[in-house]
């Protein structure tokens, strides 16, 4: 049955962890002998998910410079953010989940009535079964592992998906990924459009992206003919609101290093700035120096900037900075054969201008003004709601204003993109922006089923006999009464 149209295909080989020469499976085969896995119950022991975290860890560990090498060649990503963003923060992750599952797996016993008194009552989580990861390109180790972190954790068997488009460091995971976890629990499936739409025919016990809204759509048409749940990590114009007295070096600095940081190709990268009149006119020469202080004046040849992933998504951002009317004042410049752009500035920007149509995914800042608080809040709240919302102020109450007053996947004020590197926080969009969240246990409760448990004896049954017909207003009475909150119990 065909579940995605030609449309999706438009915008969406098999390698399932075989040797040389052997014969792979089809997909559904796949599936099928991972489910055989999964009922089995070797994934759910809570050393068996450790051991495995183990060794993604190790496999982290002892192949740093081949994951560096993969991601420079995808993306020219100098070191120092490749370390932070996709190795780091996945060994962080990791390491936090082997430190707390014990915790995470334990039964979670809930407050009784007067009725349930005798009864354990509890709630214990469970593997969904098998479950299908599929990643994305901008960060391609972090995006497909930081999801398979929470799912090991859980106890599922996954399918996992690196991304075509970075393609050095998806061979490097369909290598990599087999050596070191159990190739009967895990196994990689790489393609494109027509292998990822195949995939999809087959039925999941939740699916997992991370990617575009175009594609999501797709997605959840294919996951609805098997009633499958999706968590969707997407992303959309992520706003930097700028009010009040602010320390305009310091908010210039990280203002700047989070929007380029990998060239601006970060789904919680600030995609526009919004502030007074005044305070533009101050940020601009703070960017000004700072950008020759974080990238020379001769910004193509500076080491510490990304590039842009190929060159028909060169094309595309270029495209929309030369539809932009606003006025640029800083960068502009391109060079396609080296898919660089340069950080850029654009100022005098309305809000209907392609530049705010679309999120940017690359190293281009509008920077609009508005006269108040509220109307900058108005302005906000006139978008699809954002996967992440930061506020620069000195001014508690500014802070405070806006994020009583908006709603965002996640909010950082003073800073951008640091509030996803922390895995005690969950990470994760709202309306548009994304459905569900992981990170730390959110990504161990994203792929566990609660499961509400009671268990009963078979004492006190000549009081249980008064649920029994004949029915009477006495019996109902006191059923009525011990089942209510009133009558709640603490026996736990």
């Amino acid at each position: 049955m065909n579940v995605i149209s030609n449309t999706c295909v438009s915008h969406v080989k098999m390698a399932a962890g075989g040797k040389k020469g052997e014969r792979m499976d089809t997909q559904s085969q796949v599936v099928d002998r991972l489910r055989a896995v999964f009922r089995s119950g070797v994934t759910l022991p809570e050393q068996f998910r450790k051991t495995q975290l183990n060794k993604l860890m190790s496999m982290i560990r002892e192949n740093e410079q081949q994951i560096l090498d993969a991601l420079h060649k995808d993306l020219a990503k100098p070191k120092f953010e490749a370390v932070l963003s996709e190795l780091d923060i996945v060994f962080n992750e990791v390491y936090y989940a082997i430190a707390n599952l014990k915790t995470w797996m334990q039964q979670e016993y809930v407050g009784k009535n007067m009725a349930t008194r005798l009864d354990d009552c509890f709630v214990r989580r469970e593997p969904l079964g098998v479950v299908l990861i599929i990643g994305a390109w901008n960060y391609p180790v972090q995006l497909l592992l930081i999801p398979l972190v929470g799912a090991i954790a859980a106890g599922n068997c996954v399918i996992i998906k690196p991304s075509e488009i970075s393609g050095a460091t998806a061979n490097l995971m369909a290598e990599l990924i087999p050596k070191y976890l159990s190739q009967d629990c895990y196994t990689v499936v790489q393609g494109g459009a027509e292998e990822t739409k195949a995939l999809l025919q087959n039925r999941f016990d939740h699916i997992f992206y991370t990617g575009s809204q175009r594609v999501a759509r797709c997605i959840l048409q294919a996951a609805s003919v098997h009633l499958t749940p999706v968590t969707l990590e997407l992303g959309g114009k992520c706003p930097c609101f700028i009010y009040g007295r602010v320390n305009i070096t310091a908010a210039a600095r990280r203002l700047a290093w989070s929007k380029f940081f990998n060239s601006g190709q970060s789904c919680v990268a600030p995609d526009y700035v919004l502030c007074s009149p005044a305070t533009r006119d101050a940020l601009l020469p703070a960017l000004r120096q700072i950008m020759k202080d974080f990238y020379s004046t001769e910004p193509q040849n500076c080491p510490d900037l990304a590039r842009i992933v190929t060159p028909q998504h060169w094309t595309h951002v270029m495209e929309l900075l030369g539809r932009s009317n606003g006025k640029v004042v800083m960068g502009g410049e391109g060079n396609q054969e080296d898919k660089y752009i340069a950080p850029t500035v654009v100022v005098d920007v309305a809000e209907d201008d392609a530049l705010m149509q679309e999120e940017i995914f690359g190293p281009i800042l509008p920077i609009l003004t508005v006269e108040s608080l509220e109307e900058g809040i108005d302005f906000i709240n006139r978008k699809e709601k954002p996967l992440a919302l930061y506020v620069f102020s000195d001014e508690s109450s500014v802070v405070n204003t806006v994020l009583n007053k908006t709603s965002s996947g996640g909010f950082c004020s003073n800073d951008g993109i640091l509030h996803m590197t922390l895995p005690s926080l969950p990470f994760g969009g709202v309306g548009a922006s994304g459905w569900g969240s992981y990170h730390g246990r959110w990504g161990f409760e994203t792929f566990s089923h609660r499961r509400g448990c009671m268990l009963r004896g078979w004492a006190l049954e000549r009081l249980n006999g008064l649920r029994y017909p004949p029915y009477n207003e006495n019996k109902l009475s006191w059923l009525r009464w011990s089942a209510s909150p009133k009558s709640s119990c603490s026996l736990m």
